[in-house]
Order: structure tokens, then C-alpha cells, then sequence
């Protein structure tokens, strides 16, 4: 009963949608009706750090879309993508406070993206006082899903003398793993890779190894 309650409420939701777009682009006929991006397609778009490029580019067409897509149905893409409007105004008021809140509630959910993101302002204090203790854990959690970014912002805050010690084989195994096309990028890890392994009783890095 709950599952059928719920899929109604969606249902009801994104004919609401369809009918607001709609309404825009009756009072605006030059405009051209723009499609909803997918789930996929946008995490595409935050993974490139697009997003609010593409949104701009859309002639702001699809905030009210954005916006029940994050509010009412609570998909973490969409909460993220909504959240970072609203902190960078773009498309909509600025609104920091409400801009972080989707953030979390994105990165919740497990949104790599999110959780990085909220790792690296938590580390130089953007948008949020500077934690260090919370960027390490915003980080790691991001890290562990193979978000390369934080793989290499934790092996960096290690490499500072920041975190505990107890945390650099997962960091090690997970950067040193990760898949990187760059040659010059690549050459980068492998010099915090080995200043991380320096740190690292033998045993342990023989583990993060494998």
C-alpha cells in the first residue's frame, strides 16, 4: 500500500511538472521546449562539473522541474544539481543555507559527487566553516565509492599529517587502484602514492597492494 501511495504522489508530481513546462512555454513562445535530463545523463554532467553550465545554457527553462525532482522526489542527482544553483545563484535566488542542506541530503544518499564535494569545502572552508575532521569523512566516504577526486584530496591530507594512520591502507588501495588516463596526472599519484607509502608499516602497504 505504501509503495502504491508513494508511486501516485510521484505520478502526480511529474504531471504536475508536465503541466508547468507546459504553462512556461505557452507564455513564452520563443523558447524551445527542453527535455528533462535523465538520472544518468545528469550525473554525467556533475561528474564533468557541467551541471550548472548545461542548466545556463537551457535558458533556465527546467528549475521547476529541478526543483520537484529534488524537493518532492528526492532523487540525490537532482538534490545536488538543485543545491549547487541555489548556492552559486544560478537560475534562482541565492540561497546558501538551503544550497548546503540539498547538498547533504544528495551526499545522504551515497552521491559521490556530493559527498566529495562537501569534503573539499569542509577542507578549504567554502560555503562552510573549515573542519577537518568532517572533510576526512565527507572524503572517505566519497573515496570508497572511487571518486578520484577525493581519493587523491585524502591521500593529500594524510600526506599533511592530517587524519589517522588507521585510514592510510584504504586510502592507499583505493587511489592506487584507481584508473587514470593522464600521463601527467598519473605521474602526480604515483609521487603521493609513494610519500604515503613512507608512512605505512610494511605490512600494510603490502595489503593495500593487493
Amino acid at each position: 500500500m505504501r509503495l502504491f501511495m508513494r508511486t501516485l504522489c510521484q505520478t502526480f508530481a511529474v504531471t504536475g511538472l508536465l503541466f508547468s513546462s507546459a504553462n512556461v512555454l505557452a507564455e513564452n513562445p520563443e523558447l524551445q521546449a527542453v527535455q528533462i535530463y535523465s538520472q544518468d545523463e545528469l550525473i554525467k554532467l556533475i561528474n564533468k562539473n557541467e551541471h550548472l553550465t548545461r542548466v545556463k545554457l537551457d535558458d533556465c527553462q527546467l528549475v521547476q522541474d529541478i526543483e520537484a525532482r529534488a524537493s518532492k522526489m528526492k532523487v540525490p542527482a537532482y538534490q545536488f544539481l538543485y543545491g549547487d544553483m541555489l548556492a552559486y545563484a544560478v537560475c534562482v535566488e541565492r540561497d546558501v543555507d538551503l544550497g548546503v542542506y540539498y547538498m547533504r541530503e544528495a551526499a545522504d544518499q551515497g552521491l559521490a559527487a556530493a559527498l566529495e564535494q562537501l569534503g573539499r569545502y569542509y577542507h578549504v572552508g567554502q560555503l562552510v566553516q573549515r573542519d577537518i575532521n568532517k572533510a576526512i569523512i565527507y572524503l572517505r566516504e566519497a573515496a570508497s565509492l572511487g571518486n578520484l577526486n577525493a581519493q587523491i584530496r585524502l591521500v593529500d591530507l594524510f600526506n599533511a599529517g592530517l587524519g589517522s594512520p588507521r585510514d592510510f591502507e584504504d586510502a592507499y588501495r583505493w587511489l592506487n587502484g584507481a584508473l587514470i588516463y593522464d600521463k601527467k596526472r598519473h605521474q602526480e599519484v604515483a609521487k603521493k602514492l609513494a610519500l604515503l607509502a613512507e608512512k605505512m608499516p610494511p605490512s600494510a602497504l603490502a595489503r593495500a597492494k593487493k
